[in-house]
């Protein structure tokens, strides 16, 4: 079968379609023959080499969710998941055409759910809801996404704007991708560096931030007293060391930075969590936005679009 590996840490060119044998489920896993692999910010991470420390070593096959049929079940699985179509969370491994995952990490799609957009949301939409819930956000809360054209941006924009966020401020790239944002719930547009003009707010209940990097310390002091920052992605690298200064600097603001991974929430939180985003998203109350859709063959061609900041929403591969 064919799968995509990163055979050299840097830019795309690294990534290359390789034959692989096709696996075999294990105790407590099944196989599922892939129809959509969503193309994750933590994935560019790992090409990049920025997150290496964690485990990550070239050779590896990128793509943490997939959505597809199981078409065999290990040792001790319920043999009544064959055949059904699901999302399965891998961690790593899913851009290929056949994967395994373990039978705890994957949800029943409904036919009425496509597999573009389960791994459209099957992940960021928990990441986004349970990011809001560890920043304490409540209603009347004003609130900033920090790089919102990502499927986890977008969720958070639309789930702050539906819990009654008294502003959601978002910074993009451009003014077209601002515009879009604002139609799925943005009330504020900024631009990178935070600027949106007088009108923005000064300061803010909640951060979200998806970008990390050099600038994450500047984004901090920009909230109010008794502010939270959550931060759920480093996709621009890590914060610097002394990021943490302007919390001193401010002490008696009482502000503080957390980080938030979908690893320390309980499994059945998440996919109780996760049914309820894949039903509001059938209903049309919560949107599962793709960028495009391409062949899994054109991985490469997707990292060249998330490293030229062109993408709004979440490529998904095919085979």
């Amino acid at each position: 079968m064919r799968a995509v590996q990163i055979q050299q840490f840097g830019d795309p060119g690294g990534m290359v379609v390789v034959d692989v044998p096709r696996p075999t489920p294990g105790p407590g896993e099944v196989l599922i023959r892939t129809e959509a692999s969503g193309v994750a910010g933590v994935d560019a991470m790992i090409r990049r080499g920025t997150i290496e420390g964690y485990g990550f070593t070239q050779g590896i096959v990128p793509g943490s969710e997939i959505a597809g049929t199981v078409t065999a079940v290990g040792p001790d699985v319920d043999p009544g998941w064959a055949g059904r179509r699901v999302w399965a969370f891998t961690r790593t491994g899913g851009y290929a055409e056949q994967v395994v995952a373990q039978v705890e990490n994957i949800a029943a799609l409904s036919d009425a759910l496509s597999p573009v957009d389960a791994v459209t949301l099957g992940n960021s939409g928990p990441v986004a809801h349970f990011a809001l819930a560890r920043a304490q956000f409540s209603k009347g809360d004003s609130v900033l996404v920090r790089g919102a054209a990502g499927s986890i941006g977008i969720a958070v924009v639309e789930l702050a704007a539906r819990g009654g966020a008294d502003a959601v401020a978002v910074t993009t790239s451009s003014p077209e991708r601002g515009e879009r944002l604002r139609a799925l719930g943005a009330t504020h547009v900024l631009d990178r560096s935070g600027d949106g003009g007088p009108d923005a707010p000064a300061s803010y209940d909640v951060i979200i931030d998806i970008v990390g990097g050099p600038d994450t310390a500047e984004f901090a002091d920009r909230l109010a007293a008794n502010g939270r920052l959550v931060v759920v992605g480093a996709v621009a690298g890590m914060p610097p060391e002394d990021f943490g200064k302007p919390l001193l600097s401010g002490f008696q603001l009482s502000r503080s930075v957390a980080t938030f991974s979908l690893d320390t929430v309980p499994a059945p939180d998440v996919v109780a969590v996760r049914d309820q985003l894949f039903a509001d998203v059938e209903r049309g109350d919560l949107h599962a936005v793709v960028h495009d859709v391409l062949p899994l063959a054109e991985a490469a061609e997707a990292h060249r679009q998330m490293d030229a900041s062109t993408v709004f929403g979440r490529i998904v591969l095919v085979p």
